[in-house]
């Protein structure tokens, strides 16, 4: 049984996570490289559990128990007594090789090692560790406290024990499992950044403006989002960086991201991250 999971990264993804494994009674360690990113992801947990206290969704008590099982911590030695630990750092494929070949030294053989890729190889990934049949994708859909859905993804030599063994997690984290062999971009970033691509082409050619193109989708269709302020949540250069990977491995023009999306990419116009991409938001990512 998994009582303590590890998340490497704690970016919008990686403070989402923390917080949904938090919530379902499991001790969470969170890794980062510096104390002031550490320190500020904790913020930012704690600012979306506020809000749900203002929504009457929890109690100050749940709140404060939430955060007692969260452990920042700096150095990846402390992650080695974790029956889980889920990678969810930048979408670069040497940075994550580099993560898993670290977590690969410093834990036990049955120590299951995921990674929240939106779109990279797994069987890639895994070729870096002694033990590739222990990795696998476990792919969340932001906001993943709410979004209920995770893509489980087996990599070439990915076992039917670790399949098994996830698949029974999603049960626990209260997810609907959805089983993915490994393609570029799996099921759900496959088809949201084609949605994204297109909608921006529909903005350069001047059809619509962001706002009236989001609106349409969000009364025409009851997305929650429409797709610049989704954009916007996941990060622009994570939606850049998915469609170009997707566009290496299959070589066809529809995952070409759009210029527009490199510009704001170039310009440091991230979306909630940086307080400013398609709209702008506030210090505790709210839309402005």
């Amino acid at each position: 049984m998994i009582k303590k999971v590890g998340v490497v990264g704690v970016g919008t993804m990686g403070q989402g996570l923390a917080e949904m494994l938090a919530k379902n009674s499991l001790d969470v360690y969170i890794l980062e490289k510096s104390q002031d990113r550490l320190e500020h992801a904790m913020h930012m947990i704690e600012v979306s559990l506020d809000k749900q206290i203002e929504k009457w969704a929890i109690t100050s008590s749940e709140k404060k128990l939430i955060i007692s099982r969260i452990n920042p911590v700096t150095d990846m030695e402390k992650l080695s007594g974790c029956e889980l630990i889920i990678e969810s750092i930048n979408e670069e494929l040497e940075d994550k090789k580099e993560v898993f070949k670290q977590l690969d030294q410093i834990t036990s053989p049955s120590t299951i090692l995921a990674s929240n890729t939106s779109s990279l190889s797994l069987t890639e990934i895994a070729s870096v560790t002694r033990s590739p049949e222990r990795v696998i994708g476990m792919h969340f859909v932001h906001p993943v406290a709410t979004v209920n859905v995770v893509e489980v993804v087996r990599g070439l030599k990915t076992s039917e024990q670790t399949v098994e063994a996830m698949k029974e997690f999603a049960d626990v984290i209260q997810k609907k499992a959805v089983m993915v062999f490994e393609s570029p971009g799996f099921v759900t970033t496959r088809l949201i950044c084609l949605f994204i691509n297109e909608a921006l082409h529909v903005l350069e050619e001047g059809v619509a403006t962001a706002e009236d193109i989001d609106q349409a989708m969000r009364n025409g269709y009851s997305f929650k989002y429409g797709p610049f302020q989704m954009a916007d949540h996941f990060g622009l250069d994570s939606v850049q960086a998915a469609l170009e990977n997707m566009f290496r491995e299959y070589g066809e023009l529809k995952y070409r991201p759009s210029f527009v999306l490199k510009k704001m990419v170039r310009a440091g116009q991230l979306g909630v991250k940086t307080g400013m991409g398609f709209f702008k938001y506030d210090t505790d990512g709210d839309r402005i």
